[in-house]
């Protein structure tokens, strides 16, 4: 009677039919501690420049999100982040406290209020940025041109429709958020 041995993450790499179209659940579960390792390796490269900085993990997200989509309002980046009313109120709170962030009303609509870094904002994402940047430009080298973009087309297909629209293409192309075009920016 032959042993069933259990596949190392290198080997269910290497696994033959790697190719086909449909998936064993081994690979799966392969992707999905792929997926939990590269999030928690990636929060602990940039940990220290979080403490350093004083800041925390929704902070971060909201700095990425504002680098991302400058004049974003207050109601676009509670659904782009996914948070409470009263969460994102405390971090912008702090952002906006420590000079990070400032938001504005809106012109035509003066309850809207459009958020933007500043440059003590934008210096701080930028350093964040910059310890994730080396990481991934590390593994496209180490992938290739073909890796990347099926490794791109691959995340695109777990995001919701929500996510999906709010990636909207590379950032010279993006549609306007939700809540400009009321306010004409």
């Amino acid at each position: 009677m032959a042993i069933e041995q259990r596949k190392t993450s290198t080997d269910a790499e290497d696994a033959p039919g790697d190719g086909v179209l449909f998936l064993r659940e081994q690979q799966l579960r392969l992707a999905q501690e792929l997926l939990i390792l590269t999030a928690r390796d990636m929060g602990e490269a940039i940990a220290p420049v979080l403490e350093e900085l004083k800041l925390g993990g929704a902070q971060h997200r909201a700095l990425q999100m504002l680098a991302l989509h400058p004049g974003m309002t207050v109601g676009s980046l509670q659904d782009a982040l996914a948070v409470t009313k009263q969460s994102l109120a405390r971090t912008l709170s702090e952002l906006q406290d420590r000079g990070m962030v400032t938001a504005c009303a809106g012109t035509q609509d003066r309850r809207c209020r459009f958020l933007e870094l500043t440059a003590t904002g934008k210096a701080a994402e930028a350093r964040l940025f910059g310890v994730q940047r080396e990481r991934l430009v590390a593994a496209y080298r180490d992938a290739g041109g073909p890796a990347v973009a099926g490794f791109r087309h691959v995340l695109r297909g777990l995001l919701t429709p929500e996510s999906k629209a709010l990636l909207g293409g590379s950032p010279q192309t993006r549609e306007p958020m939700k809540g400009r075009s009321r306010d004409g920016k």
